[in-house]
């Protein structure tokens, strides 16, 4: 299995809404896309952050899970969701895990 974890960075003009319709939207892509064992989006509350808001993790069959979930059309409908509310930073970590 792969997992797949991304950190979010907004611009200052992104609203709470918008944050937590990207947090919906995200959700919904685990009932979509194939290969996803399991799903997590949510708000980060640690105070060591630097400014990291949201958190996701995603928790893949395969690495060709992975290699088909970034072009896939859902996924590209949230990065382009993520571009029009104002993305300022991800970060972005892949690792196999048993």
């Amino acid at each position: 299995m792969v997992e797949h974890i991304v950190l979010i960075k907004f611009s200052k003009e992104t609203t709470e809404a918008q944050k937590d319709e990207l947090i919906r939207r995200t959700l919904e892509l685990k009932d979509v896309i194939p290969g996803i064992v399991d799903l997590q989006q949510g708000r980060n509350f640690s105070d060591r952050n630097k400014g990291y808001e949201v958190g996701l993790t995603v928790r893949f069959e395969d690495k060709a899970a992975l290699e088909n979930y970034g072009p896939h059309p859902k996924h590209q409908e949230i990065v382009s969701y993520l571009k029009e509310i104002g993305l300022e930073d991800t970060i972005v970590i892949d690792f196999e895990i048993n």
